[in-house]
């Protein structure tokens, strides 16, 4: 079982601390922690250029065999991205803080947060922003290159790439998520089921027991 962190986030941070991990070894399942790069015990460069690809550092502990995995925010748009190019590597995976944001092309959105996350003078006078900026700033966290990660220039996912995503896939969004609404990257996928989660806000979702209630009953991974 593969675990994928979002921007600003860890493994331990994302998917340790709210007790993912254990859950899921008590289920039986072996779980393997992936640190993004600019993230957690990963190398931390202040290039944009080093970011264009971040699957590199799924792939590099993905086995031979086909494995499950959960994703959120960042980590779910860049595992979608491994499974567009190589679907065999995956038997289900679940995505969470991901939907119609999947598509959306807002540059002054983008431009609003990368503001904060750099620390310009009243930038986080916008909520997302702000929270944006917190995130860069918890302990462990290297600012710089988190902004860097932000300033990437990856291949974007279009609905044509994700037809190839021929697993099963749980879509899991809040109700109050600025990624939303979850129908467009439901839709665009071949096998996908969409959750909404009430009364949950992006940065919320890792710990939102309705989340993983859902992705543990979609792996078929409850604990005994």
């Amino acid at each position: 079982m593969v675990l994928v962190h979002g921007w600003g986030g860890s493994f331990a941070a994302t998917w340790q601390q709210p007790g993912w991990e254990a859950l899921l070894q008590d289920a039986g399942r072996q779980v393997i922690g992936v640190d993004l790069l600019g993230h957690g015990t990963a190398p931390k460069p202040h290039d944009p250029a080093d970011y264009a690809d971040l699957t590199a550092r799924i792939v590099e502990l993905l086995p031979d065999e086909p494995v499950d995995a959960v994703a959120f925010s960042l980590g779910a748009m860049t595992l979608l991205e491994l499974a567009a190019r190589e679907p065999g590597r995956f038997g289900r995976l679940v995505v969470g803080g991901v939907g119609e944001s999947v598509f959306r092309d807002d540059p002054e959105r983008h431009a609003a947060i990368l503001a904060a996350v750099d620390g310009a003078p009243g930038a986080e006078d916008d909520n997302v922003g702000r929270l944006f900026a917190q995130y860069a700033s918890q302990p462990g966290n290297d600012r710089a290159a988190l902004a860097a990660c932000l300033r990437r220039k990856g291949v974007r996912l279009t609905r044509e790439r994700l037809a190839a995503v021929d697993v099963p896939v749980l879509v899991a969004i809040g109700d109050r998520d600025f990624a939303g609404p979850g129908e467009p990257l439901v839709e665009a996928l071949p096998d996908a089921r969409l959750v909404v989660l009430k009364n949950t806000d992006h940065f919320a979702t890792p710990e939102s027991f309705a989340f993983i209630d859902a992705a543990l009953e979609f792996l078929d991974a409850l604990p005994a």
